[in-house]
């Protein structure tokens, strides 16, 4: 794509800056719509303070862009109902909105495979009927609806599903589970767990959103990476590259996730209703359609991506626990009961 004027909502946060900088190095000019300004944020990138939820401040940032990257979310760390619907609907709503009037030439809303809940069959494909099982599920299934609807009014509008996003730099729940296999303690899989898993690095799912932008027409892509496997093995092979110790245990899965449910509604755990739906369950994407559509081929595997992300949190650690990111995915998550769990297995 030639150099372009290039908004990204909620580009302060884990995956959005890691889009905005694979822009920065294709010459493309990036503005910044957050709440919160990122420490990291080059001089040559512009940021614009707001909230997603204002209309006219949403209506005044999309204001002569060309193409609009909708990553601005609140994800199930949060659990808070009327957020989701606030944020993830409403605000989706009035960026939809604002870009239609803008004469934007491409808006990319980032999805999620939470639209999906558990499903009853795998690959998930794109003619897979969402079916979401909580809260954060069903607000994201009502952004994807709205894009629908924005585009019949001839928005040109593209959805991008992720699977589980990792990299360098990934905090939040995952932070947790690094911390504890560098201190050497034993980590959960519930059941066998021979559940297959697919996750998606931030670098290639920041390629796809790019090539998408690329490309007239909306339409709908799951992306994930094309070699994965289940959860027991993606974390045994980080517990052998680690050398700490650890090991992957056997826990039971109902009271497990009954008990995570449980801890969670208590505001005991940081966990929230999606991890206790999805943790020992399969989801995988059948990727063909991004892959022929796009030119997309994923770089990353599942081990390879939580291999890089565990080194970079060795090597980060310090200064990353004395920060406080501009996201759930970008800052350390207090563990709550789980602290006291790592002692049990």
């Amino acid at each position: 794509m030639t150099k372009t004027n290039t908004l990204i909502t909620g580009g302060s946060g884990y995956f959005g800056s890691l889009l905005r900088d694979r822009l920065r190095t294709r010459g493309q000019s990036v503005r910044i719509y957050d709440l919160m300004d990122a420490d990291d944020r080059p001089g040559d990138v512009s940021f614009v303070a707001g909230d997603i939820r204002d209309e006219s401040r949403v209506a005044e940032v999309c204001a002569g862009c060309e193409v609009v990257y909708h990553c601005v979310a609140q994800v199930p760390l949060a659990k808070d109902k009327k957020l989701f619907h606030s944020v993830n609907v409403h605000g989706t709503d009035n960026l939809l909105k604002s870009a239609l009037a803008a004469k934007v030439r491409k808006v990319i809303y980032v999805s999620s495979s939470a639209v999906f809940g558990a499903p009853k069959k795998n690959p998930v494909t794109e003619q897979t009927p969402p079916l979401p099982a909580e809260a954060y599920g069903r607000a994201k299934l009502e952004g994807e609806t709205l894009c629908a609807h924005y585009a019949q009014l001839a928005l040109d509008v593209s959805v991008i599903r992720p699977r589980t996003i990792m990299g360098h730099g990934r905090l939040g729940i995952l932070q947790i589970l690094f911390e504890w296999i560098r201190e050497g303690y034993n980590v959960p899989v519930l059941g066998s767990g021979e559940n297959i898993y697919q996750f998606v690095h931030a670098d290639d799912l920041a390629e796809a959103c790019i090539l998408a932008a690329a490309r007239p027409g909306g339409t709908t892509y799951n992306c994930g990476t094309d070699r994965f496997g289940s959860m027991r093995e993606v974390l045994e092979h980080l517990c052998a590259h680690a050398k700490t110790g650890s090991k992957v245990k056997n826990v039971p899965m109902k009271p497990a996730v009954w008990l995570m449910n449980l801890t969670s509604a208590l505001g005991l755990s940081p966990l929230g209703p999606y991890h206790a739906l999805m943790y020992g369950r399969s989801l995988y994407f059948d990727i063909t359609k991004a892959q022929k559509e796009l030119g997309w081929k994923p770089r990353s595997s599942n081990n390879e991506m939580f291999v890089q992300s565990y080194d970079w949190y060795l090597k980060n650690r310090d200064a990353t626990l004395r920060s406080r990111g501009a996201s759930h995915h970008r800052s350390a998550v207090k563990q709550g009961v789980l602290s006291l769990v790592k002692h049990w297995l």
